[in-house]
């Protein structure tokens, strides 16, 4: 098959893709509001205050 590797691999790697994408979107808008979090946490405190 394309490029000397059988069509159900391609499956594999396009079934691989299509479930990272999703989970990755969901760890980048946890990851953010975990920052957004911190940040907040940090306001206030003495000698960090801007």
């Amino acid at each position: 098959m394309f490029l000397g590797t059988p069509w159900y691999w391609w499956m594999v790697v396009v079934a691989v893709l299509i479930i990272s994408v999703p989970l990755k979107m969901k760890f980048m808008k946890w990851w953010n509001k975990r920052q957004q979090e911190k940040k907040e946490s940090r306001q206030g405190k003495w000698g960090d205050e801007e």
